[in-house]
């Protein structure tokens, strides 16, 4: 049986292995391998997550995992951007363990959460042309709002970030 609970030390390495597993899934194609190596040591290095399940704070919630048979599974965190704005910002699954709804149950974990702290709506960036992510957002009411620089770029990439909202 799969749940969903906040993220503990014990689950750094899955939720690292997870999102590594799940960046170079979805992005394999969209962007060029450097990138994907450089965000995946950046963003999912134990230091960094570690850090990240045991200090959490009103723009950093922490981690949600999925465990099940005591495996991470899926993982997703957000913050506080304003007094009534939230960000999700990652949600990620094993890529074998797509359509199971996971990823509905971590965002549902994520929004409790922010709605408790006050927020009343919910943002969260898409790479361009990622059609696993796309859809799932629009079936849970996020609505395209526009394009910005992708987060981890640098000055010689060119990746662009597709921005969503819905009100929760």
């Amino acid at each position: 049986m799969i749940h969903i609970e906040q993220a503990g030390p014990s689950h750094v390495s899955g939720i690292i292995s997870v999102c590594t597993k799940a960046t170079w899934a979805t992005y394999r194609g969209l962007c060029n391998d450097d990138y994907l190596e450089r965000v995946c040591r950046e963003f999912y290095n134990v230091s960094r997550v570690f850090d990240e399940v045991k200090h959490t704070s009103l723009d950093w919630g922490g981690y949600f995992s999925a465990v099940e048979n005591e495996m991470v599974i899926g993982a997703a965190g957000g913050g506080m951007t304003g007094e009534k704005e939230s960000e999700l910002y990652v949600l990620y699954l094993d890529p074998d363990r797509r359509n199971e709804g996971i990823g509905t149950m971590l965002l549902e974990a994520v929004t409790r959460q922010q709605k408790l702290l006050g927020a009343e709506e919910q943002w969260v960036s898409v790479q361009k042309g990622n059609q696993l992510a796309i859809p799932f957002y629009d079936a849970k009411g996020f609505t395209y709002e526009g394009e910005r620089t992708g987060y981890a770029n640098t000055e010689d990439e060119d990746y662009i970030s597709l921005r969503y909202r819905r009100l929760i």
